[in-house]
C-alpha cells in the first residue's frame, strides 16, 4: 500500500497511469522551499545528526543530479540527498525515514540505463560515494569485500600487483554495488558469468534499518547449501529490497596471456553458426562480441577504419601461452567453415587495442551518426538458435519507422543491445522509439528469451516483466516485497507495477 503525502501520491498516480512511458514525464523540480515542505525541518535535523551538516543537502542542483541516470527517463529528483559513511549511518538514516514514511532511494554512480534512481515519490535519496574503501582482500581465497562507492576500475586498480582480477565489466565504471543490485554483467559473462555467478555474500540495510547479512556475519564460502538464497534475492532487486552496503565478490586469476581476434562474416547466421560452434568445441572463450553491418559502418567513419561492412565477430582469448595458439587455431578453422573473411589475430598489448577499436568505440560512433542526438541503449536477451531470427526482424523493423539504432551484442550469451540515436526534442521519433524498444522486448519474449538480458527492470519494464513471469511469479515477488518492506519505501515504483495498475 502507497504511504506517501498526498500530493506525492497524486503525482505517482499520474506516473504510473502512463505504464512508464517513454520517456517518462518531467517531474516538478521543488526548489530548497518546496522541498522543506515536503521534508519536515525536524526531518533535516534528525538526518544532519546522523551525517552532519555536509552529509545533508538540499540544493537543487544536488537533487537533480540524483534524480537520473543514463537512461531516456527525464530527471525525478528527490526531496533530500544525503551522504552517509559508514553503515551503522545508513541504518541510522534508514530509521528515520521509516518513521517517517519517506521513500528510500539508494544511489550508487548514477550509470543505471532504466531509469531506477528517480525518486518518482519524493522522498530521501541514499549517495554512497562516501563509502569507498576495500574492506578485506584475502587473495589465497579468490574474495574481496568492498564497499558501495567502489567501482569496479577502482578495484581492479587495487588489485594491480595481486594477479588478480575482478572480470565482470558492464562498460561504465559502475560502482561494483549497484553492478549487485541492477545484476549487471557484460563483455566478459560467457566465460566470467554475471554479478549473480560472483556475489558471495552482501551486508544490506533495509527499510527499518535492520542490518542482514545475506550468507551470514563474515562468511564467504564458494558455495552454500545453507537456507533460502537470499544473495541471489538482493542481486537484481534493483534498490527495492535494501540498500547494500557491502559486497564480498570472486576474483580471479589474471590470464598469463591474452589473444584478440577480429573476423567478418556474409550474414548474420553465419556469425551465431560460428559462435555455437566454438561454444562446442569447448574452446574457453573470454570475449565473444557481435557487431552488425550498421554498426561496423559508423564505426569506420568514426574511427577511421577499415572492416569490411559486414556482421562481424570481436573474440578475446585468455589462457596459457601454449593454449592460445589452440584456442585461435580451433576458432580460425570454425569461422572459416562459415563463411568468414579476413580472420586477424594478435597478442600484443597495441594490436589487440587497435583490433578491439571498433566495439569499444560503438557508442561514440552511434552518437557521431548523428550529431547533436542522445543515444540511449535497449536490450534483450534470447536462445543463441533465436539470434539470427530476432536481429533480422529488428533490423526491419529500424529501416520501416525511420530508426537510427545500430546493433551490438555478447552474442555468446544471445544478448544484444540496440544503441538507438534519437533527437531528444522530436516528440514524434521519441514515440516511436517507445514503441519500437516494446516490439523489441515482446518479439524476445516470443522467442522463449527475456526483455532485459542486463539492463534491469526500473521504470521502463516493469509491465513486460509481468508479461515475462507471469501474475503468479510477480505476485509472489510482491509478496516477497511487501514481507521486507511493508510500506513500501524502498526505491517505490520500480520493478514491480502497484497493485490494481493494468
Amino acid at each position: 500500500m502507497w504511504r506517501t503525502s498526498a500530493a506525492a501520491s497524486r503525482l505517482l498516480l499520474l506516473l504510473l497511469r502512463g505504464g512508464g512511458r517513454f520517456p517518462l514525464p518531467l517531474r516538478g523540480r521543488s526548489s530548497m522551499s518546496d522541498s522543506r515542505r515536503g521534508v519536515e525541518d525536524g526531518v533535516l535535523r534528525s538526518l544532519r545528526a546522523i551525517c552532519g551538516d555536509g552529509g545533508v543537502s538540499v540544493g537543487e542542483a544536488v537533487r537533480e543530479q540524483h534524480g537520473k541516470d543514463e537512461s531516456v527517463h527525464r530527471c525525478c529528483p528527490p526531496d533530500v540527498v544525503v551522504f552517509p559513511r559508514c553503515v551503522e549511518e545508513v541504518s541510522a538514516l534508514a530509521r528515520v525515514c521509516h518513521a517517517h514514511r519517506l521513500p528510500i532511494i539508494p544511489f550508487g554512480t548514477g550509470t543505471g540505463l532504466e531509469g531506477g534512481v528517480g525518486a518518482v515519490a519524493g522522498g530521501v535519496c541514499f549517495s554512497l560515494r562516501n563509502m569507498d574503501q576495500v574492506l578485506d582482500l584475502h587473495p589465497e581465497d579468490f574474495d574481496v569485500t568492498v564497499e558501495p562507492g567502489v567501482t569496479r576500475k577502482a578495484l581492479n586498480a587495487y588489485l594491480r600487483d595481486t594477479g588478480l582480477w575482478f572480470p565482470v565489466d558492464p562498460g561504465a565504471d559502475a560502482s561494483l554495488c549497484g553492478m549487485a543490485a541492477t545484476s549487471a554483467s557484460g563483455t566478459n559473462a560467457v566465460r566470467y558469468g554475471t554479478m549473480r555467478e560472483n556475489v558471495l555474500n552482501l551486508e544490506v540495510v533495509l527499510a527499518d534499518g535492520s542490518v542482514v547479512h545475506t550468507a551470514g556475519k563474515g562468511r564467504r564460502p564458494r558455495k552454500t547449501a545453507a537456507g533460502y538464497n537470499l544473495t541471489n534475492l538482493l542481486v537484481g532487486s534493483e534498490g527495492t529490497l535494501g540498500v547494500i552496503t557491502k559486497a564480498t565478490l570472486r576474483l580471479y586469476g589474471v590470464p598469463e596471456a591474452s589473444a584478440s581476434a577480429v573476423c567478418s562474416f556474409p550474414s548474420v547466421q553465419a556469425a551465431v553458426d560460428s559462435t555455437v560452434q566454438v561454444l562446442q568445441a569447448g574452446v574457453p572463450i573470454a570475449r565473444i562480441e557481435f557487431l552488425d553491418d550498421a554498426m561496423i559502418d559508423a564505426c569506420n567513419r568514426f574511427s577511421s577504419l577499415c572492416y569490411p561492412v559486414a556482421p562481424t565477430l570481436f573474440l578475446e582469448f585468455h589462457g596459457s601461452e601454449r593454449s592460445l595458439e589452440e584456442q585461435v587455431a580451433t576458432t580460425e578453422e570454425i569461422t572459416q567453415s562459415n563463411g568468414g573473411a579476413d580472420f586477424q589475430w594478435a597478442r600484443d598489448p597495441e594490436t589487440r587495442s587497435r583490433l578491439w577499436q571498433a566495439r569499444h568505440d560503438a557508442w561514440y560512433a552511434a552518437l557521431a551518426l548523428r550529431p547533436g542526438c542522445k543515444a540511449y541503449a535497449t536490450d534483450v536477451c534470447v536462445p543463441l538458435s533465436r539470434l539470427p531470427q530476432i536481429i533480422v526482424e529488428t533490423k526491419e523493423d529500424l529501416i520501416e519507422n525511420r530508426l537510427t539504432g545500430p546493433i551490438a551484442g555478447h552474442v555468446g550469451d544471445g544478448n544484444f543491445h540496440c544503441l538507438m540515436v534519437v533527437d531528444p526534442n522530436d516528440q514524434d521519433e521519441l514515440h516511436r522509439v517507445h514503441l519500437f524498444t516494446q516490439r523489441l522486448a515482446r518479439r524476445a519474449l516470443a522467442m522463449a528469451g527475456t526483455c532485459t538480458g542486463e539492463h534491469g527492470v526500473g521504470l521502463g519494464k516493469r509491465a513486460l516483466l509481468r508479461e515475462e513471469l507471469g501474475a503468479a511469479a510477480t505476485g509472489a515477488m510482491r509478496r516477497v516485497k511487501e514481507a521486507l518492506d511493508p510500506l513500501d519505501l524502498m526505491n517505490p515504483g520500480k520493478v514491480l507495477q502497484p497493485p490494481g495498475e493494468p
